[in-house]
């Protein structure tokens, strides 16, 4: 890629983090308008934790690989598809007639979205040549999430109030075409130097394993455990296929010697139980202010204010503290911080009272803040530079899984517990397992935080990356001979 102007490069940038603004936003504000789509579409729990998950199922089952196509054909390429697919996507969303036409259109929209992050984050590395200028702009990329994370619900509200839900889609057309001819005009084209040849096999069985686990889960409290079974067992047989075939592939979609580094099996098990909680959390919190406080969206958005708001503060301080001092004290914070705003709902009726009520949504968001920067950094902590870009892959891979997981398991447990006929009265007690689970994922991030940042931890990075870059040489000794 020839060497562009600053001004050029910031415009760069600023397409990138266009992308980002509008699949984030788009998440955040989606929350705040489950009620309302509830009561357009006649929505169960099961079908609205659809709305979420079909999303984020098919973004995690197909991030990888997006990364590695635009690393083969191009990246600009790649992203304008995306953008083009996610737009579409959401102009599709904005008329469906139906739930089920609706989820059909929210995975149109996730291909779109598996496009634009990881490969916009590919464009930004290679524009910006500098280290200390490529920090400061993947330090920008980062903010977007925290913006989208304190405006989304607010957006989302006045939307939902003022026009309707489907209105949150129309927001995407707009910027996405913008995004597409600019992109269009002022990226330009690159690929790396060495493609990952692709893995049709190891595709298919992550798609299998990540789509059957869900359904099975989803399901389950009004389909019945024996109906759900073949799914449960589908994720197994997935499960296993991929333990058995990818290590015999030179080049496998997930390279599994990379979970012999404690940090990065850390940071991936973090980054699942860390959206897990946040997705459950959003799932929980909308549902509640909305449909037993009596709140309308508007309202609900201002109430999740004191969530978004820590999460926007406190997500570039981790940062610089990640820089500083490590991921550790990063992570300490975010699952002390998440594990206790579990346990106010879960153990002591958060609820209750709105002083209790803030506390705990502004616990978590500190929590949230501040346990997003240090994953990427956790994950690709001591592998060879080579092998960076694939951990920090699966590292996004395991965020989007995580959110998955968290909607599903809680949405799960709040639709065994709660009565239809009397939805406000028994609301809050079923929904006390969903913060316990909560709790406990907050729990995770603190005991592995602690456990998978020391000595120990980096000396198996260490010895990882060692044999990483021997079997690279060794190939490609093999190709030279």
């Amino acid at each position: 890629m020839p060497e562009l102007s600053h001004r050029r490069r910031m415009l760069v940038l600023a397409i990138c983090c266009m992308s980002l603004l509008i699949v984030s936003l788009d998440n955040t504000a989606l929350n705040v308008a489950l009620p309302s789509m509830q009561r357009e579409l006649h929505a169960s729990t099961a079908g609205l934790q659809w709305t979420i998950d079909g999303y984020t199922l098919v973004l995690a089952s197909l991030l990888m690989l997006a990364g590695s196509t635009a690393d083969r054909i191009g990246r600009k390429r790649v992203f304008m598809a995306g953008l083009i697919v996610f737009t579409l996507g959401s102009a599709l969303c904005s008329v469906a007639p139906n739930l089920e036409m609706l989820v059909a259109f929210r995975m149109v929209q996730a291909v779109g979205g598996s496009m634009l992050n990881p490969v916009a984050m590919s464009i930004i590395t290679n524009t910006f040549t500098d280290p200390r200028e490529r920090a400061r702009a993947i330090g920008a990329w980062g903010a977007v999430v925290g913006i989208s994370m304190a405006a989304g619900p607010l957006v989302g509200g006045l939307l939902v109030e003022s026009v309707g839900w489907r209105s949150i889609f129309w927001v995407n057309l707009p910027v996405g075409l913008a995004a597409l001819l600019l992109t269009l005009r002022y990226v330009s084209e690159s690929r790396a130097p060495k493609a990952r040849r692709p893995d049709p096999v190891g595709q298919v069985m992550v798609i299998a394993l990540f789509a059957s686990l869900t359904y099975a889960i989803i399901e389950a409290p009004n389909a019945g455990l024996t109906s759900v079974l073949p799914f449960a067992a589908l994720a197994v047989a997935a499960l296993a296929g991929l333990l058995w075939f990818e290590p015999r592939r030179d080049e496998p979609l997930i390279d599994l010697r990379f979970f012999r580094s404690a940090p990065f099996s850390g940071a991936t098990v973090i980054a699942i139980a860390g959206f897990a909680a946040l997705g459950g959390f959003l799932f929980l919190s909308t549902l509640y202010l909305q449909n037993v406080r009596g709140l309308d969206a508007l309202h609900a958005g201002l109430w999740m204010l004191p969530m978004a708001v820590p999460t926007f503060l406190c997500a570039p301080l981790s940062g610089r503290l990640v820089g500083s001092r490590g991921p550790r004290l990063p992570l300490l914070i975010a699952g002390v911080a998440m594990t206790t705003s579990g346990l106010l709902f879960a153990a002591f009726d958060a609820e209750a009272s709105d002083v209790t009520l803030l506390l705990g949504y502004v616990l978590f968001g500190v929590g949230f803040g501040f346990v997003n920067a240090p994953i990427t950094n956790t994950a690709v902590s001591g592998m060879p530079r080579s092998q960076a870009g694939v951990a920090a892959a699966i590292a996004s891979t395991s965020r989007q899984l995580g959110q998955t997981l968290g909607v599903a398991v809680v949405g799960a447990v709040l639709a065994a517990g709660v009565s239809v006929s009397s939805y406000r009265d028994t609301f809050v007690s079923a929904a006390v397992p969903g913060w316990w689970i909560l709790a406990g994922c907050g729990l995770v991030v603190l005991v592995l935080g602690a456990a998978t940042t020391g000595t120990w931890a980096r000396r198996t990075a260490e010895r990882t990356a060692e044999r990483l870059e021997a079997t690279d040489v060794r190939d490609a000794a093999s190709v030279s001979a």
